[in-house]
């Protein structure tokens, strides 16, 4: 009775260590595929490429307060838009400290301001809802240059007390090398943040997947028999100084 006993909770062990395996094959390859899935996006999004500065001075008003910290991706130079605002340490100005600045104008463009408020790129006016207006500050000194190839038109969103390329018409139109830009001002909301969360749960689901294939494999293994590790011998005894072993025959 005992061994159908334990027959039995064998097959009910069986079933379980096959029960687990079903799961761990399932959950393995799909943690697997969300890893990949996530190494996709974190080449993509370059969010482990980034890093954090505090803003100095007050240029970049209202968009970017002095003392708020804001997060900086590389950017290549093609990948460079209109409107980005970007980090920049510029050769011989700003004291070769970086600054941040919105990007205006590319290679090729042509920027003028004739009022010296309103910027046309182009010739066409560009809205700027960004732009600290100071009804008390004076309007800027007109200009109207071409950027050269390879280099960017910067300006501040605070006109009045940004010391941008409007100061540096002298030196190739005020333009800066696109190649001077650190990085850009990236978006810091939980979207871009996806590629991390999906690869934290892949790694989860692998892990928890790797754990059930062990125990469904440790499941499936028929214990050792009691009854086999117990020798048909009781042990030794003494007769006469000699040791014998006494032999019990099964019926």
């Amino acid at each position: 009775m005992s061994r159908v006993r334990q027959g039995g909770a064998f097959v009910q062990s069986q079933r379980a260590g096959r029960g687990l395996g079903v799961a761990a094959w399932v959950l393995v390859p799909l943690g697997l595929v969300l890893l990949l899935g996530a190494a996709g996006g974190i080449a993509r999004t370059g969010v482990l490429d980034r890093e954090r500065i505090t803003v100095a001075g007050d240029a970049m008003r209202p968009t970017y307060r002095p003392g708020e910290q804001v997060t900086i991706g590389r950017v290549g130079e093609a990948e460079i838009r209109r409107g980005d605002v970007v980090l920049v340490s510029v050769p011989g100005r700003y004291g070769g400290a970086p600054v941040l600045q919105r990007v205006i104008g590319l290679g090729g463009d042509r920027v003028e301001s004739r009022d010296g408020t309103r910027v046309a790129v182009n010739g066409k006016v560009i809205d700027e809802p960004y732009v600290m207006r100071n009804k008390f500050a004076s309007a800027g000194a007109p200009y109207d240059v071409t950027v050269p190839e390879g280099r960017l038109f910067l300006l501040g969103d605070h006109r009045a007390n940004a010391n941008d390329s409007r100061y540096f018409l002298s030196e190739q139109s005020g333009s800066v090398a696109a190649s001077d830009v650190r990085g850009r001002v990236q978006d810091e909301s939980a979207t871009s943040l996806w590629p991390l969360a999906l690869g934290a749960f892949g790694a989860l689901l692998t892990l928890v997947g790797v754990g059930l294939g062990i125990g469904g494999y440790m499941a499936g293994q028929r214990p050792r028999s009691a009854d086999a590790a117990v020798p048909p011998w009781t042990g030794p005894h003494s007769e006469g100084g000699a040791s014998v072993l006494t032999v019990h025959k099964n019926p």
